[in-house]
């Protein structure tokens, strides 16, 4: 998808929800509109972005240790009580006035004041180029982090939205059993009434539509829960309903879940950050290397000076003198303590560490594949048995019922084949979740759920 139609389609929805849900609190999304939703605004994907930001400061903050350092400095100092040196009452600077071996003499003025500027320009350090590339690779594994972050969005909020789809397919067929066994207690009540049924079946069936009524209530229940945590994924505020504009049979169709068996991974991005972590953790280890390596630095330092006895003759200018320095200083390590050998060490460790896993994820992700494609083949196999069940289940009971009427079949027979009813429906909503949980898991597992959404 274009950046163009992204944005487009990321505003049409924010309308919708400022002026739509004005009007009735009602919020009409589709998969694809609750994904590009979800991606603006659910609360991690927008951390992960905000993260993007940090990296980038940090990249700034290494490459300013390569730049000049200028600092200025001002100070103003009084001495109340000027510090006295002793000088020795020897010729030639004797006085033999003074009854002493010592003379006490004063250095300074009661009034300082000095103006400077001082400049550092670094020549020479390795730690410092290493570290600069090390912040780019930090900023590239942070948008690796930011696409798996994405990607962990768009499984949960898909898995949430198949939530919301299965409990309002649960809502219909429990609302549905309810309006057939109320029609089927009317009818038992009727011919109590007539003296051609016993009371017994009566009661009965109203425990069946008890438990039936319970059924409904529950799913209601669950529709509700699965709507705030749809809500919550995306990232929609709380106080907005949700109103699906799709169906599961639109969001399944057997083509596609045919291809998405034979389909072949393709890159995941768990594989680009490990990569990176590998990376960064070879230039800390060229970074301890460099540590060996003399530091040079470039050091000016101009100064104004001036003082005086009383404070109005401070600031004048013949009381006032210039200095000035430039410099190079070097630092040449010796001997740390074995710290840098140390850190070395540590750094061919976790790269040792990293190597593993990085054949280990290999591993890992052909097996999750493997796991995921499998695990689809047999809920669409159990979803396909459940569907035959459940065929299957009101067929008896339509039989049953139709024998019932007759009066060559028994009230228990109805009861036990709508319990068996209601129980194969219930069976076939729990594969058919299953079965898009598993294709979700696939999706996944093959690093096509931001593919999908960009396409």
């Amino acid at each position: 998808m274009s950046l163009f139609k992204k944005l487009f389609t990321t505003t049409a929805i924010c309308l919708l929800i400022v002026f739509g849900a004005s009007a009735q609190d009602v919020v009409q999304l589709n998969l694809r509109q609750a994904l590009e939703y979800a991606l603006e605004n659910n609360v991690d994907a927008k951390n992960a972005r905000l993260e993007l930001l940090i990296a980038e400061s940090t990249v700034k903050e290494e490459l300013s240790r390569g730049l000049p350092q200028i600092n200025g400095s001002f100070n103003l100092n009084y001495n109340p009580a000027i510090q006295v040196i002793f000088l020795p009452n020897e010729p030639p600077f004797g006085n033999p006035d003074i009854d002493s071996d010592v003379i006490p003499a004063r250095f300074g003025v009661s009034y300082q004041s000095g103006l400077g500027v001082t400049a550092t320009q670094m020549i020479f350090d390795g730690s410092f180029f290493v570290g600069l590339r090390a912040t780019r690779t930090l900023r590239e594994l942070t948008e690796f982090d930011r696409v798996k972050t994405e990607n962990d969005v768009l499984l949960t909020v898909k898995k949430a939205y198949f939530g919301v789809l299965v409990n309002k397919e649960r809502i219909k067929l429990a609302q549905a059993n309810l309006s057939r066994i109320d029609s089927l207690l009317e009818e038992t009540k009727a011919l109590n009434e007539a003296g051609f049924t016993e009371k017994i079946d009566v009661s009965r069936i109203q425990v069946q539509r008890n438990n039936t009524y319970t059924q409904v209530e529950r799913s209601r229940t669950a529709y509700e829960i699965s709507k705030q945590l749809l809500k919550i994924q995306m990232g929609l505020p709380k106080e907005f309903d949700i109103q699906i504009t799709e169906t599961l049979a639109e969001l399944n169709p057997v083509d596609q879940l045919n291809q998405l068996l034979t389909m072949e991974g393709m890159h995941r991005v768990e594989v680009d950050q490990l990569e990176k972590n590998l990376e960064l953790v070879g230039l800390d280890l060229k970074n301890n290397t460099v540590q060996y390596m003399p530091k040079i630095n470039f050091n000016a330092n101009y100064q104004r000076s001036g003082a005086g006895n009383e404070f109005g003759t401070v600031y004048d200018p013949k009381n006032w003198f210039s200095s000035s320095l430039l410099g190079l200083s070097m630092q040449i390590p010796i001997f740390d303590g074995f710290l840098k050998s140390a850190k070395i060490q540590r750094n061919r460790v976790q790269q040792d560490q990293l190597e593993n896993q990085r054949l280990f994820l290999d591993d890992n992700i052909a097996l999750e594949i493997y796991q995921a494609r499998t695990s689809l083949k047999n809920d669409l196999n159990i979803l396909q048995v459940q569907r035959e069940n459940m065929a299957l289940a009101q067929e008896v009971f339509d039989i049953s019922k139709i024998k019932y009427n007759e009066g060559v079949g028994s009230n228990l027979e109805v009861v036990e084949a709508d319990a068996a009813l209601i129980e194969s429906e219930i069976n076939y909503l729990s594969a058919l979740y299953d079965g898009l949980i598993a294709k979700v898991d696939l999706e996944k597992a093959l690093g096509i759920l931001k593919f999908e959404i960009e396409n």
